[in-house]
């Protein structure tokens, strides 16, 4: 079974910064299209940062460039490192994975199979 596994959530002061990661296993390709999702109470899903980890093609949302950056630790582990974190930043982040959701669609939740369970971003 493939799972991805999302760590480095927690609290911090606006301006502050924090460092996602999430690690998959068991997935069967050699690349993917990995995407930070978030999700605030009582709004929809939102895509924040993507990577094809076949050739470092990156893709962000314009609320966060500038200030999240999205890397590979390796070929199946990808981080979210986030800085000058503002209070509408605070939401749920899922690490999402596909092979193909990459390009346009790299944004659409429903263009990704694999999701990780959440970890919790809360920005006061």
């Amino acid at each position: 079974d493939v799972q991805l596994v999302e760590s480095g959530g927690g609290s911090v002061q606006a301006g502050g910064s924090l460092r996602l990661s999430c690690a998959a296993s068991g997935y069967p390709y050699s690349s993917a299209c990995m995407t930070w999702f978030r999700q605030a109470p009582g709004k929809e899903r939102e895509g924040v940062a993507g990577v094809f980890t076949g050739d470092g093609t990156t893709y962000y949302a314009d609320s966060v460039k500038d200030r999240f950056t999205i890397g590979q630790d390796s070929v199946k582990s990808v981080y979210l490192q986030m800085n000058n974190l503002l209070p509408e930043d605070t939401a749920i982040y899922y690490c999402a994975a596909d092979r193909r959701a990459c390009g346009v669609t790299w944004n659409i939740v429903r263009a990704y199979w694999y999701w990780g369970q959440g970890t919790q971003v809360t920005v006061s």
